[in-house]
């Protein structure tokens, strides 16, 4: 009896132009402007690149010459060099082709006209220059016999910094969108969620009357709608996050199985939701859906859907609420994986995720078993 029930809940719930749209044909189009809009903004204005520099250089100054040649062949060059002279190269810092002019001579010079990140980077790399060439003069005023040694010493190690990761994940700020994207798709899952109270209830729905009439226990003709919306949500939530990681290349980490596990237990909590939502009260089918569309769409423009920086500052001011935000708590999981190397942080949102998805699920059961009918 449960399968069979069970089987044409599934059928039933395929035909749903909602389920189509909403939960497979949207995040697939929103995903796609996201990575259109998105591409290439974290090569452009977040990730180290090569700092366009102008040189006015000494034809004798063959020290600054041999450690220039030996950053431009390093794998992750500090600079891109342009000699010029020193009227060619003010041109070129004027037009801001270049961010800062070096001047060669006893000591480096350099000459900026804006601050920043690479005008800081620049004037590192001369100070550090500038303190290495005074050795190098020390040592040969001591010992002329080690200047050729001090001097190989120079070439190899002038950098402005060393990069030292703080994680092996993808550090791009923009990811967070497809978290929360996810976490959306999840909690549109309780769309799906409020068929089983409504399908279930004879004052909602004809079939929940026809389903009172029935000789199927309540009992397991609700469970058999709880587990078609799973199944659907899970498919969802499967495709989705293929979509993004193979169709959009997303980079979620290595650790891909885990962003499944939490993206799957992330639509239970959504289709819990949703359940609960349909089982409280006497409102109306089409009030309840708006209801259920309007708290996913509050939970997750708070979660930093719409606004990155959102979340944060909600983190900061509201701490429980972020704890409790159900898309935060999933997008949460999903930043877990990529930036912690261990898995506490991670196991705390897979079981805050658990312990909503009882707590909703438990409160449904309780609210639907209430409900009586002196007449169909």
């Amino acid at each position: 009896m449960f399968l069979h029930n069970l089987k044409y809940e599934l059928l039933s719930g395929l035909r749903s132009k909602d389920l189509t749209f909403w939960l497979i044909l949207f995040p697939i189009i929103l995903g796609s402007f996201f990575k259109i809009a998105f591409s290439g903004v974290y090569e452009k204005d977040t990730a180290f690149s090569k700092i366009d520099t102008a040189i006015v250089m000494n034809e004798d100054d063959v020290t600054l010459k041999s450690v220039i040649d030996s950053i431009e062949a390093s794998d992750q060059p500090l600079m891109d060099v342009t000699y010029a002279n020193k009227e060619e190269a003010e041109r070129l810092l004027k037009e801001g082709d270049v961010k800062g002019i070096i001047y060669s001579g006893d000591e480096l010079s350099l000459t900026v006209t804006d601050k920043g990140i690479e005008q800081t980077i620049l004037s590192t790399f001369v100070e550090k220059y500038n303190n290495r060439a005074r050795i190098i003069k020390k040592t040969a005023e001591t010992d002329h016999s080690a200047v050729e040694k001090v001097a190989a010493v120079l070439s190899e190690d002038v950098k402005a910094a060393n990069e030292v990761p703080l994680t092996d994940g993808n550090t791009d700020n923009l990811i967070f969108y497809f978290y929360n994207l996810i976490a959306m798709v999840a909690l549109y899952g309780s769309l799906n969620g409020l068929n089983i109270a409504k399908n279930n209830q004879a004052d909602v729905s004809v079939l929940g009357a026809r389903k009172q009439c029935s000789p199927t226990p309540k009992s397991l003709s609700t469970l058999a709608s709880f587990c078609c919306c799973i199944i659907m949500q899970t498919m969802c939530m499967l495709i989705c996050v293929t979509f993004l990681r193979f169709v959009l290349r997303v980079d979620f980490g290595n650790r891909l199985h885990l962003v499944y596990l939490a993206a799957i237990l992330g639509g239970i909590v959504g289709v819990s939701m949703g359940f609960f939502i349909g089982s409280v009260g006497n409102i109306s089918s089409n009030t309840r859906t708006t209801i259920s569309f309007s708290l996913s769409m509050i939970f997750c423009f708070l979660s930093g859907l719409m606004i990155s920086s959102l979340k944060p500052k909600i983190a900061l001011m509201f701490p429980w609420f972020d704890k409790l935000n159900p898309a935060a708590v999933i997008a949460d999981s999903f930043y877990s994986l990529n930036i912690y190397k261990d898995y506490d942080r991670y196991l705390e949102k897979i079981a805050t995720m658990a312990i909503m998805s009882a707590v909703l699920i438990m409160l449904s059961l309780i609210f639907t078993r209430r409900k009586k009918y002196a007449s169909l």
